[in-house]
Parts: structure tokens; sequence; C-alpha cells
């Protein structure tokens, strides 16, 4: 799957968060994020292909994409006005209650970014036909956490698309060995994902995490597939705690 996202800065009207309409892609690169409850949420078409949309309430939401290039819908926590290592943050911990329809390329993630160093991350808790990195992808051991072991790995992306513009970046990841999520089927999906320690498994593993926290969301990618999402809740604490 590509992973790159095109970041541009917009918000959603205010009439638009307050009655939670759909937010469907309708031109190239259509990007739609906005906050609502207290939850940060973003939608992204690459180029506007095909047809998707999501629709966000507070601490949840539901999307759908079909015929795209490459779509993300996701919700969570930006920290990045605080300018904080994760380590600051106290044991960040994401929960959430998922039913996820792959039917493709496909998967279902915690996702983010830090800066100075930027990076991108992914924890991947299922997929549907296949199972990201892919090859290339430099392998860096495994940890166990919440009764799941993740391989963790390292990619590079060379001059592409970041939340600073035109970047060179790395991607650190935590995959599932066993995914949590069939392809072409609906995949009923609970769990608990102590974010904090998957970043300490990545230090321990001598990925740089000396980076400034700019979010942990719940994201639904997508990358020339089908499929679609009912997130029933998604919670980000940082008090150790998934309530």
């Amino acid at each position: 799957m590509r992973t790159f996202k095109k970041i541009v800065g917009g918000t959603v009207s205010a009439m638009m968060i307050a009655s939670s309409l759909p937010v469907t892609a309708l031109a190239a690169d259509q990007q739609t994020r906005g906050n609502i409850g207290g939850y940060d949420y973003e939608m992204w078409n690459q180029n506007g292909q095909g047809q998707a949309s999501m629709n966000p309430s507070a601490g949840s939401f539901t999307c759908s994409w079909s015929n795209i290039e490459n779509f993300l819908a996701r919700m969570g926590k930006n920290f990045d006005s605080q300018k904080k290592s994760y380590k600051s943050f106290g044991e960040i911990v994401l929960t959430y209650d998922v039913e996820y329809t792959p039917r493709g390329n496909s998967y279902m993630c915690v996702y983010g970014w830090t800066r100075n160093p930027l990076m991108e991350y992914y924890i991947v808790e299922g997929w549907g036909d296949w199972r990201p990195p892919g090859d290339g992808a430099e392998r860096k051991g495994n940890v166990t956490l919440n009764g799941n072991t993740y391989d963790i790995c390292k990619t590079m992306r060379y001059n592409q698309p970041s939340l600073d513009g035109t970047a060179t970046f790395p991607q650190y990841w935590s995959i599932r060995q066993t995914s949590g999520s069939a392809n072409n089927q609906t995949n009923y999906m609970k769990g608990t994902i102590d974010v904090s320690k998957h970043f300490d498994a990545w230090s321990q593993a001598g990925l740089d995490m000396s980076g400034t926290l700019y979010e942990v969301s719940l994201n639904i990618e997508g990358y020339r597939s089908n499929g679609s999402a009912n997130v029933k809740s998604v919670t980000v604490n940082t008090d150790g705690t998934g309530a």
C-alpha cells in the first residue's frame, strides 16, 4: 500500500461539524479536517478518485470507499501544539470498537507522526488482502503487547509529501503477526493499544523516538480497493487507561 498523505491546511464549517453531515471527496487530493467533541478527524482521498465518504461524530465515525487510488479516514488526538515528546504525555492508550469490512488492499491501524525529526508511524491491527509494509522493509525484531505479537519494521519515504512539505522521512511499523481481520467480510474488532509501549519498543530496537508527537489516531486506509468501516468508538487517553 502507498502510505503517503498530502497534508493541507483547512477546517470544516461549523455547520458541518455540528450536524455531522457526510464528508465526500470531490476534488483532486481532497482533504477534510475538523474537530468534533474533542476529537480531531481527517478524510483524504488522492485525486478525488472514485467515491469516498466519512461521517464523524464525537469519538466515532463511519466511512466507505470504492474505486479509489489512496484513501484514509482517521480520528484521534492532535498533540502538535504542545511540542513535547511522547514520554512527556504519560502512558498513551488507544481503545477501539470497530466493524471493519476491507475488500482488497486496506488496513486498520493506529497512526500518526512526529516532528523534529519527522517520522510517520503505524501500529497495524488488521488488513485486507495484503500485509504491510511489504518487501524491502528493515526488520527490527518483535514485541508482544495486549495479547498480540507484532513485528517491528522500518521503511523509508524519499522526496514525498509530508506534514512539512516534500521530504525524506522514515516510517516505523508494528504489524500484528496474525491479522485481526479477514478480507471480504465484516470483522468485529475491539481492543486496547498501549501506544507508548510500542514507542518504547521501537526506541529499544534502535529507532529514533526523540521527536515531538504530532498525533495518535485510529486510521482506516485503502489503496486501489473498496471497503467500509463503522468505528463505533475510539478513545485516546494519556493516563494509562482505556476509559
